[in-house]
């Protein structure tokens, strides 16, 4: 008998050491840090591509007074906490309404559909549009326009709220990056006019992400 608990002590040492699950949890931790990371220089390069969009005198929003000494907009840190993935409810239904600017001019757009996602412990939802003239111009077939207001608005932000482009995705969920969140181009120059984000698309938290507001500080 004594034998036999000899013989067998070595194989259950050898049963639990092929059960050790040590490394599975290290490369999950291992891909969650690449993710991120990705994430983050996406967004880096997002807020280099606008720089250089307000450096140049071809595409920048800002009069001549402001883009010559201009160095770049001031952006929240990037943070992942704001990126989400939102279900995508769409609205085939919807017929097309004449969103207001800030000038006489009308928008039409159409509710592409309706975004449902958490975002700081609370439930969202955002309503998803798409301008009937845009989707008809090369390379905006797919474009969608996600308007938003959030309490940081004329404080820390533009107090008119900020803008996303989307894409149209391919299945019932859409990642919504508040990182890239940028300010519409009247917030620069009262030439342009602006959608002006309707009521229906306020969001009652603070949104610390994306472009910061003009006056408070481009460098």
């Amino acid at each position: 008998m004594k034998n036999v608990i000899i013989f067998l002590f070595p194989l259950f040492l050898l049963m639990i050491s092929g059960c050790k699950t040590d490394k599975k949890y290290h490369d999950v931790t291992k891909v969650e840090k690449v993710v991120s990371e990705a994430a983050i220089q996406d967004v880096l390069e997002f807020q280099k591509s606008m720089d250089a969009q307000f450096k140049n005198p071809e595409t920048s929003p800002l009069p001549d007074r402001y883009r010559k000494d201009f160095e770049g907009l001031d952006f929240f840190a990037p943070d992942t906490t704001y990126i989400v993935q939102a279900k995508l409810v769409r609205t085939p239904d919807s017929l097309p309404f004449q969103m207001p600017t800030n000038t006489d001019r009308k928008s039409i757009e159409v509710v592409y559909g309706i975004a449902h996602f958490t975002l700081q412990g609370k439930t969202h939802q955002l309503e998803i549009y798409q301008n009937k003239e845009l989707m008809l111009t090369a390379g905006y077939e797919d474009y969608l326009f996600l308007p938003f207001t959030d309490l940081t608005n004329g404080n820390e932000t533009y107090g008119g709220g900020r803008y996303i482009d989307l894409s149209i995705p391919k299945s019932d969920t859409i990642i919504i990056d508040f990182n890239k969140a940028y300010n519409p181009n009247c917030a620069y120059n009262k030439k342009y006019s602006c959608p002006l984000v309707p009521a229906v698309n306020d969001l009652t938290i603070e949104v610390r992400a994306g472009v910061k507001a003009f006056e408070k500080g481009y460098k």
